[in-house]
C-alpha cells in the first residue's frame, strides 16, 4: 500500500485500552472509537480469553523468545506438539513451524525451485513468494489471475523441455477476495508433471471443510504454507508437506535452519486457537454466511457484487482520490475500512477493502451501508 500522510497513520494505528476488542482509536484528541474492518483477524480469536492465556502461561514458563533456532536450543516440547497437531488437522505428514510468513513464502519457494527450474506464478501472488523465486534463481513466467487456460497454454509450451515447473497460485488472494479452482489446478499440474506451492494463509480457518482450507484432501498440492497471524489471531507460521519434502525443508532451509525459533507464548497461542477451530468447526461456515449476507446486501445499494465467497470484500473505487475520500467518510461514521492503493494493487483499481470478522455487531452491515457513498 501506498504511503499515506502521517497524520492519517496517526488516526488507524493508536489504541485505547478502554476500546472494545473490535475498534480502534482515533488521534489522541478525537477519542471515538473505529470499527476496524480492516484487520485479518477472522475469527477475532486474537483476543480470545483461552488464547491469551495460553499464551500468557507460556510467557511465564518458557520466556518470551525461543533463545535459538530449532536445531540448537530454541526446540520446546509445544513446537512439536503443534506442528504434529496442525500436520494431523490438514492431513499431510510433516509441518515445520516458521517465524513469520514471508520466511515460510521464501523456504517454500527455494525448496522447489532452482536455476534450472521455471515458475509460473499468477499474476496476483504475494510479494514473499516472488522474492522467493528471485532467491531461488529461478525464470519466472506469471500468468492471468486465476486463469486456467492461460496456465495450460503455458505447461503445453514448456511441455519436453528440461528443467523442473513450478506453479505459485494462493487459495484466497488477501485484495481481490479471489479463489481458483483448487482441485482443477492441482490436476493441471500433475498431468504436466509440474510442482504446486499454495499459500492458504488467508484461507486457514475461514474456506474448506471446517476450515481446513481450499487445498484440504487434495494430494497432488505438493507444498502448502500458512500464517497464525490471521485466522489463528496470534504470529508465526508453517509450511505443510510430505515427509520426504518436509526432511529436504529440514535439511536445507536456511529459512528454517538460522533464524530463532517462533516464540513459545506464540506457539502457545495458535495451539489453542487450533483446539478451538477444532471444537466449533461451524464457525467458518457462519463466516461464509455472514459473507454472503454483506455481499447481498452491498449489491442491493448498487455496487458491484464483490468476488468470492470468503471474508475478504473488496470495493472497487478505481482512482486513489476516491479510495481515500470514501475512507475518510466511513471514518466520520465510526468505521475503519483502509484505502488499498497502487503499487499493491494495479494502477486504476484502487478499493476499500471490507474485512469481516465472527465477532463484528449484527448492526455492522446497516451501518456500513448508510455510511458509503453512492456507487
Amino acid at each position: 500500500m501506498a504511503s499515506q500522510d502521517p497524520a492519517r497513520r496517526r488516526t488507524l494505528h493508536t489504541w485505547s485500552s478502554a476500546a472494545l476488542p473490535w475498534t480502534l482509536q482515533r488521534a489522541e484528541t478525537e477519542q471515538h472509537p473505529l470499527l476496524d474492518l480492516a484487520s485479518n483477524d477472522y475469527l477475532g480469536l486474537s483476543r480470545h480469553p483461552a488464547v491469551i492465556d495460553a499464551a500468557t502461561e507460556a510467557l511465564h514458563r518458557d520466556g518470551v523468545g525461543a533463545g535459538a533456532s530449532r536445531l540448537v536450543t530454541g526446540s520446546r516440547p509445544c513446537h512439536a506438539r503443534f506442528e504434529a497437531d496442525l500436520a494431523d488437522w490438514l492431513g499431510r505428514s510433516c509441518v515445520l513451524l516458521f517465524p513469520s510468513g514471508f520466511q515460510a513464502n521464501l523456504a517454500a519457494v527455494c525448496v522447489l525451485a532452482d536455476r534450472h527450474t521455471t515458475v509460473l506464478a499468477d499474476r496476483l501472488i504475494h510479494h514473499s513468494l516472488l522474492v522467493g523465486v528471485r532467491a531461488s534463481g529461478a525464470r519466472l513466467q506469471r500468468f492471468q489471475h486465476n486463469d486456467l487456460t492461460d496456465l495450460e497454454r503455458r505447461l503445453q509450451a514448456m511441455a519436453g523441455q528440461p528443467g523442473s515447473v513450478v506453479v505459485l497460485s494462493e487459495s484466497l488472494f488477501s485484495m481481490e477476495g479471489t479463489s481458483p479452482d483448487v482441485a482443477a489446478l492441482a490436476a493441471l499440474c500433475q498431468r504436466f508433471g509440474a510442482d504446486l506451492l499454495m499459500d492458504e494463509a488467508h484461507a486457514l480457518g475461514v474456506l474448506g471443510p471446517e476450515g481446513r482450507g481450499l487445498c484440504f484432501g487434495i494430494e497432488p498440492v505438493r507444498l502448502i504454507s500458512g500464517t497464525f497471524g490471521k485466522a489463528f489471531g496470534s504470529g508465526g507460521a508453517f509450511l505443510a508437506s510430505d515427509a520426504d519434502l518436509g526432511d529436504a525443508l529440514l535439511q536445507t532451509s536456511g529459512a528454517f535452519r538460522y533464524t530463532t525459533a517462533l516464540a513459545p507464548p506464540l506457539v502457545a497461542g495458535a495451539q489453542t486457537a487450533l483446539d478451538l477451530i477444532r471444537s466449533y468447526p461451524h464457525w467458518s461456515q457462519q463466516l461464509q454466511q455472514r459473507a454472503s449476507h454483506w455481499r447481498d446486501a452491498l449489491e442491493g445499494q448498487g455496487w458491484i457484487r464483490p468476488a468470492g465467497v470468503g471474508p475478504v470484500l473488496p470495493l472497487l473505487l478505481g482512482s486513489d482520490a476516491a479510495a481515500l475520500a470514501a475512507q475518510a467518510v466511513l471514518e466520520e461514521h465510526g468505521l475503519l475500512s483502509v484505502a488499498i492503493r497502487p503499487p499493491t494493487v494495479p494502477e486504476g483499481t484502487a478499493r476499500l477493502r471490507l474485512v469481516l470478522r465472527r465477532d463484528l455487531p449484527d448492526e455492522t452491515v446497516g451501518q456500513l451501508l448508510k455510511a458509503l457513498p453512492c456507487p
